[in-house]
């Protein structure tokens, strides 16, 4: 299946997934929100006047992003706030201005976002990135892109590589797309909208939209910026976003902690009874990493948010759990991981487009936690989860980020787990090894072993 496939014998970068003696008993911070960063980053490129982010996720994903919009001319300042607050970058707009070239690396919301950017630059600007970013859809955005004036060479593709010719401007207007791939397609076009001539109707006509918290989070940080938006007729599966022409706010950003990276931490104190805190988690969010606090309740444990953070306190025993994830797809592979330790049987439901990540998410939590001696099968938007005796293993993780955090939940609790490619966890976690043995050596120097 694509994005599965492995070369037998070879095994690099085997990193031995920490097992824990007990429950664990820490406080983990958690970097910022990779999502807020990168939208924060766009939106401070296009405004009027300079402006900053605090707290931001520095990772493999955030520095592209920046990189990019600096080969575009936009001046980013990067330093450490005067109060001891942790990093700021300073964000200067500019003309923005081809030739460029942008490595897009596999971050979506590099090779989704900045697209309707490049229609605004003075000049051509070729998108590139890894080999699976040549796989993953962007006819979306390429196509509602042609339909508001932008010029695009991508052979026919819908897909990178690609070059968008910029004129400088962008009429914009009405345009029909198809997002039920991927939510980032309407919050690409309406990320840029103001800028845009005649600003921008998305209206989209396909199945049903996944992911929609994080459209709400783009709507949100556009009106904070200062922008119109109009949502009255954004529900539902046939949802129509408006933004008018206008010119947008420099903002002081505080980047919230990113929740859906909270999920590992908050899953540890889940398998071994213990109790996590994560400061900072905010009363209130778009962020769908928000929904642990539920399904995770539900699947045995409690959890209280206070003005320090959120503590989550397992008790030792999993429940299984009937879930439509659509919404919130990216905590599905750290679920399936703690399912996969439950007592009773769970189904993921919904959660089909996952197929079109960083790799074929559902395939490959299958694979591999079968390979580990599981039980999962795997429909076209499911996952079905029975409980069964886990064995140590490797675990390939396909370049992507969330497969290696589920197998640490998993080598929690079973022994001998060993993640291929660990480090690619760096893509929005940095130093992911680093704060999982912290996790466990704040609890007791013993509860560590490889």
């Amino acid at each position: 299946m694509t994005g599965i496939e492995t070369s037998p014998g070879t095994h690099p970068a085997l990193w031995p997934a920490p097992t824990a003696d007990g429950a664990v008993d820490a406080t983990v911070t958690v970097p910022g929100s990779k999502s807020v960063t990168n939208r924060g980053l766009i939106l401070a490129a296009l405004a009027a006047e300079p402006g900053w982010l605090r707290r931001p996720l520095r990772s493999r994903d955030t520095l592209l992003m920046a990189e990019a919009l600096r080969a575009m001319g936009v001046g980013i300042e990067e330093g450490v706030g005067p109060d001891g607050g942790g990093e700021v970058w300073r964000v200067i707009p500019a003309g923005l201005h081809g030739p460029a070239t942008v490595d897009v690396g596999n971050a979506g919301t590099v090779m989704r976002f900045l697209p309707p950017v490049a229609a605004l630059a003075d000049g051509p600007v070729r998108f590139d990135g890894d080999p699976r970013s040549h796989e993953r859809p962007l006819h979306g955005v390429i196509d509602a892109l042609r339909a508001l004036g932008a010029r695009i060479d991508d052979d026919g593709r819908g897909a990178l590589p690609m070059t968008v010719h910029g004129g400088g401007a962008l009429d914009g207007g009405p345009v029909r797309i198809d997002a039920s791939s991927s939510s980032q397609f309407v919050s690409a076009l309406l990320l840029s909208a103001p800028r845009f001539n005649q600003g921008v109707e998305v209206r989209h006509v396909g199945a049903a939209l996944p992911s929609l918290p994080h459209i709400r989070m783009t709507v949100d940080m556009l009106r904070a910026a200062g922008a119109r938006v109009d949502t009255a007729e954004a529900g539902g599966e046939r949802g129509v976003w408006r933004v008018a022409p206008s010119a947008l706010l420099g903002r002081d950003l505080v980047v919230e902690p990113d929740l859906s990276n909270a999920a590992p931490f908050l899953a540890a104190a889940l398998v071994t009874g213990g109790r996590v805190t994560i400061p900072d988690w905010p009363e209130h969010t778009t962020q769908p990493g928000d929904e642990l606090r539920r399904i995770f309740t539900e699947m045995g444990g409690s959890c209280e948010l206070t003005e320090t953070g959120l503590t989550f306190t397992g008790t030792g025993r999993i429940t299984g759990i009937d879930a439509d994830l659509h919404e919130v797809g990216e905590l599905t592979p750290v679920i399936a991981a703690v399912a996969a330790l439950a007592d009773s049987e769970s189904v993921l439901r919904g959660i089909g487009h996952l197929r079109l990540h960083e790799t074929d998410r559902l395939a490959a939590l299958a694979k591999e936690i079968n390979g580990l001696g599981g039980d999962v099968t795997e429909t076209e938007d499911s996952l079905r989860i029975v409980p069964a005796p886990l064995r140590g293993g490797i675990f390939h993780t396909y370049e992507d980020h969330r497969l290696a955090t589920a197998a640490a939940v998993i080598g929690l609790a079973v022994e001998g787990v060993q993640i291929e490619n660990v480090a690619t966890t760096a893509k929005t976690l940095p130093d992911f090894p680093g704060l999982w043995t912290g996790m466990l050596d704040a609890t007791t120097p013993s509860a560590r072993r490889a």
